[in-house]
């Protein structure tokens, strides 16, 4: 079996190709992709048997991939949010996997794959209800974390937002303590629940109830203002300029 992977996240690509292969070592894993455009650039040149598809690309939607491109094989969409399960469906999706992605859940996804008479119709009722049961994924409710020799327990909405300094990782609380936590950024970002916190850039993470202005900054970008977040300024990316605004009005 010959796949695509398409993932902007290095860390989640590096983990999504070692769960594949660790579930069958003869796929041929053909490329992994980072981008909408260099995603229609292989699929205008090679066809494969089946794509591992995240949605939110650093140049977009991914769906804007299939618009581009005919294809013909399925696609199992791997995401950190629930709210693009139906469109999925209706391109060419067989499954829709929530991030952190379990060995079990892909393992899962691939033998449905291995089943699926491809020109049968999908049935959308099942799908629905598929997609009901993932919206009711646990995210990660608290964090916890070490105080000199003491340990205490920090809960997501006490939390106003993540970021990366000096290869460190930190959370800030809504009363202005910053603390080390032992995940990486982009690992942090899949343990949340994605209506109430958003990555706006490489380096912040942050929580939705916790931005008390947005302002308009150069080269279309935006500019927050997060309680006593003191970096220089905390700007969401121009490529996620858009989706912010869809996930601030949700």
């Amino acid at each position: 079996m010959k796949i695509l992977i398409i993932e902007d996240e290095t860390l989640a690509a590096n983990r999504l190709q070692k769960l594949v292969l660790e579930i069958d070592p003869s796929i041929e894993i053909a490329e992994v992709t980072d981008s909408i455009s260099e995603s229609v650039a292989f699929l205008n040149e090679q066809k494969v048997d089946l794509i591992l598809s995240d949605i939110q690309l650093a140049d977009g939607l991914s769906f804007e991939i299939y618009k581009q491109v005919k294809i013909d094989c399925p696609i199992i969409f791997t995401t950190a949010y629930d709210q693009y399960a139906i469109s999925a469906f209706e391109t060419k999706g067989i499954d829709y996997i929530l991030k952190p992605i379990e060995k079990s859940r892909l393992e899962k996804s691939f033998n449905k794959f291995k089943d699926l008479n491809t020109k049968q119709n999908i049935d959308i009722e099942a799908l629905k209800s598929l997609i009901s049961e993932k919206q009711e994924q646990s995210y990660k409710k608290r964090f916890m974390i070490k105080v000199g020799d003491k340990i205490r327990s920090i809960t997501s909405e006490e939390i106003n937002a993540f970021y990366s300094l000096q290869k460190g990782t930190y959370l800030l609380t809504n009363s202005g303590r910053n603390y080390v936590v032992d995940y990486s950024l982009e690992e942090v970002i899949q343990l949340l629940n994605p209506n109430q916190f958003f990555k706006i850039n490489r380096k912040v993470i942050v929580n939705i109830f916790s931005i008390k202005e947005i302002i308009s900054h150069s080269n279309s970008r935006l500019k927050l203002v997060i309680p006593y977040l003191e970096l220089d300024e905390v700007i969401v990316a121009r490529e996620k300029v858009n989706e912010f605004k869809k996930w601030i009005d949700q």
